[in-house]
């Protein structure tokens, strides 16, 4: 047996034994962190592509695409490619639709201020799997930061374990539990970066002083390392291997996983950690060396990438400050800065060192685009909102006044209200249609009461003829007689007028008579030309009076009297012109008495068109 020296010796070996394996073992494992920390940022460098053109897709392909990525799941890594998707259905399939649609309407004559694009139902699918995928997307990020919440919840716990483990009574169970607690935190995911060295840190630490204070199992300790060895040699085997692999992007991906696999193998025995770790080093840095060999080769692309981006962020300086009044000029300008993104997305990576500023400077400048542009949309959510207002105020007096006898007067009022109505802006598009069926359905009722009313009124109307036949017949025995006078005439005409509406059938008839009767009497009184033409043109006015869209009638002729007159003085400038070019002309003379016949005729028209519109203006 042994006595109490030499067993205190041997644990003392032991011990210095343990604390030098496990300090080498520390220092592998931090060297295996930090050597992939130092490749780790030019792996964001590289970009994920994929090898679809969906260039020449239909949109139910479009659509079937959507559906396809959904239900494989990964939303965050085929973000690109659904904006890819989604990029390719609004400018080769949904805007042109929108653009066609827009032109029928406007050759249908209609304004552009009152289209409203209708989409189809496969334009409502895909934006429906477009914003179905992007809520799914962001509630994957949070799941997953939720998740690396959950995990470090679950590491800190394990240590907690350990730290009781650590610090308890050594057992016999002692190697198995530590075991299991070494699975347990391996399977476990990633934590938020944040936290992720100082857990590691003091994983590491628990880890050393379990070791140091279980000298008695260091045999098993030391076949354990012998067996890491074996899985830390498979390991490098592995990564010598991913030299041969052509695709980079594939080699690298592979090796990161190598890396991670590496750092949760425990321990090797001393003698050999350094040698398995500058195996493993030297493979992986064989990998690394052509990745950044790739890189160098690329630095002209890449500068030559930078001046394009750059250009293009100065080109989009131009829309941050973009103000405009009207949806169309919007639409115009979001077409454009959409073009500059996607030339944007064709030019490939920039040197890494200016790449976080370059980004930053063009998102900034289209982020502030659209944020004018939201707050336009917002400012006109409002009108169409206060034009709901007026919408249903006006449902309100069309309700009303359905159910009205008074015909004439409630048949002006609504006629007024359609006016409004056509007047009002626009409205929201969820209730458009259905504050113009409810406006529409009360004006019908009263038209069709009307109507309705109408054939009891034929008696009415019959009478009204004779009224007005009995009118006309007092006109025609005006001339030779006493009372032919300009009063008296103006007089019948407007008693004339005041009578109501006569049977369809004779409308044309009695007008017919009536302005026979007029002109007979017209033609007899003492009137030079111009004072007749002056007369009939009051009496059509008279007339037109008692029209109940008397007012738009009155506005009809002053404009169309008003673009006479301008057109008259048009063209005695254009011929007022033309006489200078005559003067070294034969026929000058000739020439300039017919220009000026031509000019004093449309003058004396001008004087006529000016009398007209003084007398329209007394009505």
């Amino acid at each position: 047996m042994k006595n109490d020296k030499e067993m205190s010796e041997e644990n003392k070996v032991t011990q210095e034994s343990v604390e030098s394996t496990e300090m080498g073992n520390q220092q592998e494992s931090e060297k295996a962190v930090h050597h992939e920390d130092d490749h780790h940022e030019e792996d964001h460098h590289e970009e994920e592509h994929h090898d679809v053109d969906y260039g020449n897709y239909s949109k139910k392909q479009l659509v079937g695409a959507l559906k396809e990525i959904i239900e494989k799941g990964n939303f965050i890594k085929a973000d690109h490619i659904v904006n890819d998707i989604k990029s390719h259905f609004e400018e080769d399939h949904y805007k042109k639709e929108r653009e066609e649609a827009l032109k029928d309407f406007l050759n249908d004559g209609g304004v552009e201020d009152d289209f409203q694009y209708r989409q189809s139902e496969e334009d409502k699918i895909f934006f429906a799997l477009f914003g179905d995928f992007k809520n799914r997307r962001t509630e994957q990020i949070k799941s997953l930061e939720k998740e690396k919440e959950k995990n470090l919840y679950a590491k800190n716990q394990i240590l907690e374990k350990l730290r009781e483990l650590v610090d308890g009574e050594e057992t016999t169970h002692s190697i198995s539990t530590i075991k299991d607690i070494q699975q347990e935190w391996k399977e476990i995911g990633p934590v938020p970066g944040a936290q992720n060295k100082s857990l590691w840190a003091s994983y590491n630490a628990l880890m050393d002083r379990f070791y140091d204070n279980r000298s008695i199992y260091f045999e098993l300790k030391e076949l354990d390392r012998k067996k890491n060895l074996e899985g830390k040699i498979e390991l490098c085997e592995k990564v010598e291997a991913l030299n041969e692999e052509e695709d980079l992007r594939t080699a690298i991906k592979a090796l990161n996983d190598l890396h991670e696999e590496f750092k949760h193998i425990g321990p090797v025995p001393r003698e050999e950690q350094e040698n398995v770790w500058q195996r493993f080093k030297g493979a992986s840095d064989a990998i690394y060396a052509k990745r950044k060999a790739y890189y160098e080769s690329q630095k002209e692309v890449f500068k030559e990438n930078q001046v394009k981006k750059e250009a293009l962020i100065k080109q989009l300086d131009e829309f941050k400050e973009f103000k405009a009044n009207r949806i169309k000029e919007w639409n115009t300008k979001t077409k454009e800065i959409l073009a500059i993104q996607k030339e944007w997305e064709a030019i490939g990576p920039v040197p890494r060192e200016c790449g976080r500023d370059i980004n930053r400077n063009f998102w900034g400048c289209f982020k502030q685009f659209f944020h004018n542009k939201n707050l336009f949309f917002k400012e006109l959510d409002e009108i169409r909102r206060v034009n709901k207002e007026k919408a249903e105020g006006l449902i309100e007096k069309a309700e009303e006044l359905k159910e009205s006898t008074d015909w004439q007067n409630t048949s002006n009022a609504l006629i007024k209200l359609q006016q409004e109505w056509k007047k009002l802006g626009p409205t929201p598009e969820k209730v458009r249609d259905e504050l113009y069926r409810k406006f529409k359905s009360a004006c019908d009722t009263f038209f069709d009461n009307r109507r309705q009313a109408n054939k009891e009124t034929n008696q009415e109307f019959e009478k009204n003829l004779e009224l007005k036949e009995a009118i006309c017949e007092k006109i025609s025995a005006l001339p030779g007689s006493e009372e032919l006078t300009i009063e008296y005439l103006e007089k019948l005409v407007e008693e004339y007028n005041s009578i109501g509406f006569v049977p369809r059938k004779n409308i044309k008839g009695i007008a017919a008579k009536f302005n026979e009767a007029v002109e007979s009497c017209v033609d007899v009184m003492d009137t030079d030309g111009e004072n007749r033409e002056e007369f009939l043109f009051r009496l059509n006015l008279n007339k037109i009076q008692s029209d109940p869209n008397s007012d738009r009638v009155f506005n009809k002729k002053e404009h169309g009297i008003r673009k006479q007159i301008s057109d008259l003085e048009n063209n005695i400038t254009l011929w007022k012109n033309n006489l200078e070019f005559f003067a070294s002309s034969k026929t000058a003379d000739k020439l300039k008495d017919q220009f000026d016949q031509k000019i004093e005729k449309a003058e004396e028209e001008i004087e006529k068109l000016k009398k007209k519109l003084s007398i329209l203006r007394e009505f």
